[in-house]
């Protein structure tokens, strides 16, 4: 197997990562709307109405990112916003955790206040961090194994 080919299954397995993880975390979500404001609410960073329409919007955006991401379909566009929602995410656990707050990240559904022995502050810090190489691959290097980007318009814009 060549390097490129290589490089293309990598990011096969990148794209397939971070795609099927957003279409979980906000599958999981979307049925809850109210519920998915309030885990942004109890971050306590943002105005009370601005976290709700974020935690509105927030499932639309990782299904609809998520889904293009697992079809190879504007790729780099979507591993950017996928990167900068993970590092978005990373900042918020952070911040939560330098305050002492004791939330549920709501990164799968839930969210809001637990009990102090419940946080699971570092890995969930890991696991997005994991998730945003995934798309930082992607943004500097989109081309991918089977994705409907090299099917619809070939190899030259995803060196």
């Amino acid at each position: 197997m060549s390097r490129a080919a290589l490089r293309d299954h990598v990011g096969l397995l990148a794209r397939l990562v971070l795609g099927v993880v957003l279409v979980v975390a906000g599958a999981l979500k979307v049925g809850n709307p109210l519920g998915a404001a309030r885990a942004v609410q109890a971050y306590d960073v943002l105005p009370f109405e601005l976290a709700r329409w974020i935690g509105y919007a927030l499932p639309w955006v990782e299904i609809v990112v998520g889904v293009l991401l697992v079809l190879g379909l504007f790729t780099r566009v979507c591993a950017v916003i996928g990167t900068v929602l993970m590092l978005a995410f990373v900042i918020g656990i952070a911040q939560a955790w330098a305050r002492g707050l004791s939330i549920d990240c709501g990164c799968f559904g839930g969210g809001g206040q637990v009990a102090p022995e419940q946080t699971k502050y570092g890995r969930e810090i890991a696991r997005d961090l994991g998730l945003a190489v995934c798309g930082a691959w992607l943004a500097i290097r989109s081309r991918s194994t089977w994705s409907l980007d090299r099917l619809l318009f070939g190899d030259k814009e995803m060196q």
